[in-house]
């Protein structure tokens, strides 16, 4: 049994050892043993390769905003481990995690001594958040983020009321497949049968593929340009505008604080999803509810503007996909700025795409490395770019204090990459952009 919630984190971060192992077995072992919480749950599925953290952040937001209580389970975090699981946006407490472990620990322990082995990383937290929101914590609806893929994913062993998928890019093509239609296949197997899934996919043939997959499963599919569509789109200092129309409503000059064009459409699938449940009597949320909770919806790391006198902006962009997204805004947004990027990416990924984007819009470039088991070097990535106004960094911490201070009036500083280097970088640069104003 575990003492603190120090020797519980360290327990399960030492499980990362074990990697990745895609499969079911050990899930469903270890939910057995606790009586099956999994099939208690009332939750939402959501998977993608970008935006599923976000379009978990809307749906969230809108049902708060009607008054439920809603849990969500989203990986990587941000700015601490606990707001994995989380219950309307906030952390679960460290007594909490450490009574969760204890509960696990055990099974960890047995299941280890059989065939199937003992559970990684992501299985521990996954079963340890299932327990929660079914036996410790109960709430009226839980958001479930899938982790990688969605077919053997550790997450997609329940029985949701909607599942939704966000887009198809190629990101984990070790494990998910080469193109876009093997990764949309995995994607696609979170897809239940009779269960409505709702999908933003654009490429043709991975939308075919989900479709071919819901067919197969008899459940109703809803498109972004088909059954829902955008319009009216319009960039505005604090987010973004659009109008959403589908076949239950329309609904005008909906208003998002996400940055991005992206993002509304994040948003236009949550609200489809969200209004689906409101006329099948799952939920009930009002107009009024649905356009709070979009103004009011905030994720981390994702475009975040953490201070505008001097320009300084996260963007946990950790694939080719969302490196494109963030190239996109910083031209149409900021094509009059002298652009500073600090880049840190992990080596299995193929950074040097994601590198060739970056050459593209960075006036300037510096490459880092940070201390984590997958992370680049940042002479890799320093060897990756072609931009004359390159550098390698060192000691980053010290780097990012000295870069915020040389932004000129003209100027702004871009930290991206890795998600697990975002979560490290921003409590530093959020602390002494705090202290920068108290002295001013």
């Amino acid at each position: 049994m575990f003492a603190t919630y120090q020797e519980a984190l360290d327990w399960i971060h030492a499980r990362l050892r074990l990697g990745i192992k895609p499969g079911l077995k050990r899930m469903e072992w270890m939910m057995d043993k606790l009586g099956n919480p999994e099939a208690k749950l009332k939750a939402i599925h959501v998977g993608g390769t970008n935006g599923k953290g976000s379009t978990v952040t809307f749906l969230r937001s809108m049902l708060q905003a009607q008054g439920y209580n809603v849990g969500t389970f989203t990986s990587p975090y941000i700015e601490q481990f606990n707001e994995r699981i989380s219950i309307n946006g906030k952390p679960i407490r460290d007594d909490e995690i450490l009574q969760l472990a204890n509960v696990i620990r055990p099974l960890a322990d047995e299941l280890e001594g059989t065939e199937l082995g003992g559970p990684t990383e992501f299985e521990v937290i996954t079963a340890m958040s299932f327990y929660y929101f079914a036996e410790i914590n109960p709430v009226d609806i839980v958001l479930y983020e899938v982790g990688l893929g969605g077919r053997f994913d550790s997450t997609n062993i329940f029985m949701p009321i909607a599942s939704i998928i966000t887009n198809i890019g190629l990101d984990h093509t070790n494990i998910l497949g080469d193109t876009y239609e093997e990764i949309a296949f995995e994607k696609a197997g979170i897809i239940k049968k009779q269960t409505p899934i709702f999908t933003a996919v654009q490429q043709p043939g991975a939308l075919k593929v989900i479709e071919e997959q819901a067919e197969q499963k008899d459940a109703p599919i809803y498109r972004l340009g088909q059954e829902f569509t955008i319009s009216g789109h319009e960039s505005i200092t604090s987010g973004e505008i659009f109008s959403l129309k589908n076949g239950i409503d329309s609904l005008e000059e909906l208003e998002i604080s996400l940055i991005g064009r992206h993002q509304t459409e994040n948003a236009a699938v949550a609200i489809t999803a969200i209004q689906y449940l409101n006329q099948t009597g799952s939920v009930s949320i009002s107009e009024q509810s649905i356009r709070e909770g979009l103004k009011n919806a905030y994720w981390p790391g994702r475009f975040e503007i953490l201070s505008e006198k001097p320009m300084v902006i996260i963007d946990g962009a950790h694939n080719d996909e969302g490196i494109a997204t963030l190239v996109n805004e910083l031209k149409n947004r900021y094509a009059d700025r002298n652009i500073h990027i600090v880049f840190a990416a992990l080596k299995d990924k193929k950074f040097d795409k994601m590198i060739e984007q970056l050459d593209q819009v960075a006036n300037q470039l510096s490459f880092v490395s940070f201390d984590y088991p997958r992370a680049a070097t940042a002479q890799d990535l320093y060897e990756s770019s072609k931009s004359e106004n390159k550098e390698m960094v060192v000691n980053w911490q010290e780097f990012l204090k000295e870069a915020i201070q040389a932004i000129q009036p003209d100027g702004m500083l871009v930290v991206t990459g890795s998600l697990y280097f975002i979560s490290e970088a921003k409590p530093l640069l959020y602390n002494y952009l705090k202290n920068m104003t108290i002295k001013l």
